[in-house]
């Protein structure tokens, strides 16, 4: 498939090296891993030069290969379990106040990684415990005894992203199971409903219109309170070619959408993704 040109709205500003300089030091002290390295994130830069990031914990090889993802995949080592202290040893160097963990997935593991989520939460609590914490969690194979595992420490946010609409989780996530990740919300709300669920997706995969109204219905109905929706990018020549560029007028309509079918807040943009701004989300779910 051709690659498609850009349009203007996906222009965006990389902010000097020197402000990007200090956070990435730290990482690279502590031998730590983020998403937004990993995975390309076009929003690496903002997010550093204003001091944050997402952890990625459990290594930086994943046991899967999703056609979107530049994460890299294989065969991983055993996870370092050393890895919490680290991360809230970091936390407290970069006065973060709101942490999002994530991780690559572990299907080699029995139990996921479930353990080093709960061990990671439980790190940076014992440093300080108002200092909120999001998941961003893998499916953990349907292992409800996984899930149960990061819900016991109750974290402030339960994230796990559905990605894409069913129809192409064959080419997407071939992996994965579109209703394997909506059971997992749906029992993490059924069986912690103070915690609050959020998930997110892209758009520009072939998904059709309806398509995207049937998701976003599927995730109110597993009770998902919170959602953001971004513009897929490739991120590598091997990964799966953008079908197509959403204007940012569509994704103020999805916005709108989703706020009349009920979720407490709604990111919807081009340069959206899971745990952009994810502290403002959580504290004004409203905006």
């Amino acid at each position: 498939m051709r690659n498609l040109k850009k349009p203007p709205w996906l222009k965006k500003r990389i902010p000097p090296f020197q402000d990007l300089l200090k956070v990435k030091s730290i990482l690279d002290e502590a031998d730590l891993h983020t998403v937004c390295e990993e995975a390309r994130c076009p929003n690496l830069g903002e997010c550093f030069s204003r001091g944050t990031s997402t952890f990625l914990i459990l290594g930086r090889v994943c046991t899967r290969d999703c056609g979107f993802c530049a994460v890299e995949h294989g065969v991983p080592i055993s996870p370092d379990e050393t890895e919490p202290e680290k991360v809230a040893q970091v936390v407290k160097k970069m006065g973060l106040q709101y942490v999002v963990i994530t991780s690559v997935t572990r299907d080699d593991l029995p139990d996921g990684g479930a353990p080093l989520f709960a061990k990671t939460i439980q790190a940076i609590r014992a440093l300080d415990s108002n200092i909120k914490i999001e998941v961003l969690i893998p499916d953990f194979q349907g292992k409800h005894s996984s899930l149960e595992i990061v819900l016991k420490e109750c974290p402030d946010v339960l994230n796990h992203n559905i990605e894409t609409v069913a129809r192409l989780y064959p080419v997407v996530r071939p992996q994965a199971a579109y209703q394997r990740s909506l059971d997992l919300l749906r029992r993490s709300k059924e069986d912690y409903p103070h915690i609050p669920t959020k998930s997110g997706f892209m758009l520009g995969l072939g998904e059709t219109h309806e398509e995207v109204l049937e998701l976003l219905r599927d995730l109110r109905e597993v009770g998902c309170d919170f959602l953001t929706i971004g513009q897929y990018l490739q991120p590598r020549p091997d990964r799966l070619s953008v079908v197509r560029f959403i204007p940012p007028e569509e994704f103020d309509e999805y916005k709108r959408v989703g706020h009349e079918m009920g979720f407490k807040a709604v990111a919807s943009g081009p340069f959206v993704r899971s745990s952009f701004h994810a502290s403002q989300m959580f504290e004004n779910p409203k905006i």
